[in-house]
């Protein structure tokens, strides 16, 4: 009993219980199969890059481009699929290898010049935001790509990102099979292979990992290149979902990625965090924002509701890892 006491999710578990019961007496239509579909869906891609930005947390290190990458990989999609008339897989196939690249340049830079990731994804952040806006307006003429709804392989692709499950008579999107799927595996990687090890311990500290043998360079780089992966994941929903994008889309959503990983239970210091916790601080978000709507709230009540979980999130991490700290011991 007392090790399932210092789970890092069991903050948010709880949290997300309370949330779910206030709502569900608060309002009939929180509970009903299409505003349950309506907070799934909120949560979904906000989920997704939770866990990839946790994954990164539990390795000690942060990604501020993560909003913008959400971005950028789809703007790459559109417009070469649009633009240049590729077929719909090869644009996601490009944007993958973009965003991949990224992701990697970020970890080699951090690295190598010792910096704070925090400095080195602010700078990745400008040079992207620019590069969306200046390329975006350069071939377009506009802010905006759309269109890729007529490129060849966008049924196929649309199928596979953008498609809808209908479940007793209610449309509920894929993109909520996708967030389930990277938390199960994200956390089945932490907790049942080498990697995962490898993570706690280069978040734990770079200089005793290294010491015992981890590969500190390829375990760090390749946290930025998943959570890359996971930015061109939820772009690609979201391009081939709206068929639009516009190139200032993402930004400051790197904000509500790291609050909901850290309402997960992911401590900002490294080395301690579920992946399953993020996805349910992501849950907790949609729940709480969508809540506030079916109650007919004003929406400033979100920020209150959410600078409440993110102190209480923190503190109660804090007390969990002392917990877990002193049973080690």
């Amino acid at each position: 009993m007392s090790r399932h006491l210092t789970r890092p999710e069991l903050g948010a578990v709880i949290g997300a219980i309370g949330v779910f019961a206030f709502f569900s007496l608060l309002t009939d239509e929180f509970l009903s199969p299409l505003g349950t579909a309506t907070w799934l869906d909120d949560s979904a891609t906000l989920g997704i890059m939770a866990v990839g930005v946790a994954l990164l947390m539990i390795g000690g290190e942060f990604d501020l481009s993560a909003g913008v990458m959400t971005a950028s990989t789809a703007l790459v999609t559109a417009i070469v699929a649009t633009e240049l008339g590729w077929n719909a897989w090869a644009g996601l196939a490009l944007s993958l290898v973009f965003a991949l690249l990224v992701g990697a340049c970020n970890g080699l830079l951090v690295m190598r010049t010792g910096l704070p990731s925090f400095i080195v994804t602010l700078g990745t952040f400008f040079a992207l935001q620019g590069l969306n806006l200046g390329v975006t307006r350069l071939i377009t003429g506009t802010v905006q790509v759309s269109g890729i709804r007529s490129a060849p392989g966008y049924e196929s692709a649309g199928f596979v990102f953008a498609s809808t499950l209908d479940i007793g008579g209610t449309s509920f999107q894929i993109s909520i099979a996708w967030w389930i799927g990277a938390a199960l595996v994200a956390s089945f990687l932490l907790l049942r292979t080498r990697f995962g090890n490898w993570v706690f311990a280069v978040g734990g500290s770079s200089a005793s990992a290294r010491a015992v043998g981890v590969p500190v360079l390829g375990t760090k780089v390749g946290l930025f290149m998943t959570t890359a992966l996971c930015g061109w994941l939820v772009g690609s929903i979201n391009i081939l979902r709206f068929t639009t994008v516009q190139a200032n889309q993402g930004v400051g959503l790197e904000f509500q990625f790291i609050i909901a990983a850290v309402i997960g239970g992911c401590l900002l210091t490294g080395g301690f965090g579920s992946a399953i916790g993020a996805a349910v601080g992501a849950l907790i978000f949609g729940m709480v924002r969508q809540g506030i709507v079916f109650a007919r709230w004003d929406n400033d009540w979100f920020f209150l509701f959410l600078g409440v979980l993110l102190l209480g999130a923190v503190l109660v991490n804090n007390s969990f890892r002392r917990r877990a700290e002193r049973q080690r011991g």
